[in-house]
């Protein structure tokens, strides 16, 4: 009975080395994941920081865009009010001419 019971002190006595290791091994994993949740909880902020800066950037080029594009349409608005402009300077030149012309004829006629 007493080598029986000295048996099980021995390998209840191996069971809580081994418990002991597996508790350590265990401790250590711990300790590795949770430098790990660390460090990705800090590149989450950082992407998260980056994005937000990527989205304020985005929204200044498009408001810089929008700014040109303004400018533009106002530049080709001034375009076309002159080349109408244009276009009636040149029809009244050419109802004058043709005025002069028919002007001529009457007065070549009358000769």
């Amino acid at each position: 009975f007493v080598q029986q019971t000295e048996w099980s002190l021995q390998l209840m006595t191996q069971r809580a080395l081994e418990a002991e290791s597996n508790v350590e091994k265990l401790k250590q994993e711990i300790s590795i994941l949770q430098g790990e949740l660390e460090s990705s909880k800090v590149e989450n902020e950082n992407l998260k920081a980056s994005q937000t800066t990527d989205l304020g950037a985005v929204k200044r080029d498009i408001d810089f865009t929008l700014q040109n594009l303004h400018q533009i349409i106002m530049g080709a608005n001034w375009s076309i009010r002159q080349l109408t402009l244009g276009v009636e300077s040149l029809h009244f030149v050419a109802e004058v001419l043709e005025s002069t012309g028919k002007i001529s004829e009457v007065e070549a006629e009358k000769e």
